[in-house]
């Protein structure tokens, strides 16, 4: 069996770590000493945050070891893309019930290949013996003074949404009705999400305020409209669905899915009504469609939704604000 140390250096340092030129640039010190040390580009701001995935809880502890690897660094690299950032470096902590060479080759394969794709660089962590579960730490800049934040809102802007939603909520029901295939577009919706950085990056001067739909759309909205001291409009049938959802879940289904399903690591914005059109032509050159789905107002609440669903959505502690 390997030590802890041997599993790092053969799963997590050395050639197993990203290639793509320029992701590494910027770590002075890497994996294998206590402390990585980073080297922030010259007038940039750091945007830092972390996010802890749970078997069983984020993820099917029986899913592919290639998609919770991506999964776990790709719900982290979404908070990055909600700020504007441009997605530097991370570090993982990784606790395991046993060392199986097979799975935790395919975990890295998976956390190693987004890693790549997104121009990140793993530059440390810790592996503890536990149940299974994947804290990653991500690290981005942002020029200096241009950072997106949830509470920039205004009266009138335009709330847009990047991508489909309700992939994540039908991928796990497609999970759990016992698809397997990860070629299914809401299966692959919920174990492989692809973190919007660039289209993050491309707002950023256009949009007020933005936020990623992990926790479900209403939910994160609320988030928004308080940060603001702002209300919503929303116009339920502008909502994009993911391509099989309605089919899965039915219509109406489909649309509480869209709107309480959380697991969509998509980005919700505002922006005015004269930035939409650039906006979204920006977006389009990227592949990531942006539509409109209401707007703020200065009253408070989220009006056009059924009152029901409004407190739907998902909560560690259902107590208490999320």
């Amino acid at each position: 069996m390997l030590s802890e140390f041997e599993l790092i250096a053969r799963y997590f340092a050395g050639p197993a770590q990203s290639t793509v030129p320029g992701a590494t640039s910027g770590v002075v010190q890497g994996p294998g000493d206590d402390c990585a040390v980073l080297a922030p580009t010259p007038g940039s701001q750091l945007a830092v945050s972390v996010d802890t995935s749970l078997a069983e809880v984020h993820f099917p502890a029986d899913a592919p070891a290639t998609a919770i690897g991506h999964r776990a660094l790709a719900v982290a690299l979404s908070d990055l893309a909600a700020m504007g950032a441009r997605a530097r470096w991370c570090v993982m902590a990784i606790s395991l019930p046993e060392v199986d060479d097979a799975w935790l080759a395919g975990f890295a394969e998976g956390f190693h290949a987004l890693c790549r794709a997104c121009d990140v660089a793993l530059a440390g962590g810790d592996v503890t013996r536990g149940p299974l579960s994947v804290s990653v730490t991500v690290h981005g800049e942002i020029p200096a003074g241009q950072a997106l934040s949830r509470g920039g809102g205004r009266a009138g802007d335009v709330l847009a949404v990047t991508g489909a939603l309700g992939g994540g909520r039908g991928g796990l029901e497609a999970w759990q009705a016992g698809v397997r295939e990860l070629d299914d577009p809401l299966l692959a919706a919920y174990l492989l999400p692809l973190p919007r950085l660039a289209a993050g990056e491309a707002l950023r001067g256009l949009a007020h305020c933005a936020i990623d739909i992990s926790d479900g759309l209403l939910v994160d909205l609320d988030h928004l409209c308080s940060a603001g001291g702002l209300g919503a409009e929303l116009d339920v049938a502008a909502l994009p669905l993911s391509d099989g959802l309605v089919a899965r879940l039915g219509e109406t289904g489909a649309r509480e899915a869209a709107l309480c399903g959380g697991d969509d690591y998509e980005l919700l914005i505002s922006l005015p009504s004269a930035q939409f059109a650039t906006a979204r032509q920006g977006l389009a050159a990227l592949d990531v469609p942006l539509t409109a789905i209401g707007r703020l107002r200065e009253t408070p609440g989220i009006a056009g939704v059924d009152a029901d669903l409004l407190h739907n959505g998902w909560r560690h502690f259902p107590g208490g604000a999320s």
